[in-house]
């Protein structure tokens, strides 16, 4: 009887990014909905929070879901022009852009992104979802974690 090679897994490969996703309400949450009941395949790697505008999310939000252990975060928004206040994600573009320079003196940009995701696009949601993944695939973890310790 043979006995089959034995098959070592590394920390490494059993890691499963952790991805926090500020969608907007009107539009890059309803596609997100939509890609829920097409039954489009992304990877469980994202947790959404619902957000009434991309421009509501402040960098500290993003600093703190980083800190706390957030490998990647992503702000989805309606697409330019398409806003339901008006201005909210030239805004919000505003915004992300400055917090990933500041991101880049630490070496995280590449771990914050920002995409337009209409209602209608569930299948682009799928799409961003897993090229965001495999992107913090290849950073690996998130360095600057805090780390908890039990009591």
């Amino acid at each position: 009887m043979s006995e089959a090679p034995a098959v070592t897994t590394t920390k490494e490969e059993c890691w499963v990014p952790n991805i926090l996703a500020f969608a907007c309400n009107w539009c890059s949450y309803a596609g997100a909905d939509l890609a829920g009941v097409s039954r489009l395949q992304y990877p469980p790697t994202v947790k959404i929070l619902r957000v009434m505008c991309s421009s509501r999310v402040e960098p500290s939000f993003i600093l703190k879901a980083l800190k706390d252990g957030a490998d990647g975060v992503l702000i989805a928004g309606c697409h330019i022009g398409d806003c339901h206040y008006i201005d909210g994600n030239k805004n919000a573009e505003i915004r992300i852009n400055n917090t990933k320079k500041a991101l880049e003196k630490l070496g995280l940009d590449k771990r914050l992104r920002l995409e337009w995701i209409s209602a209608s696009e569930g299948l682009r949601f799928s799409e961003v979802i897993k090229e965001f993944t495999d992107e913090i695939k290849k950073l690996g973890q998130n360095p600057v974690k805090e780390v908890k310790v039990n009591e």
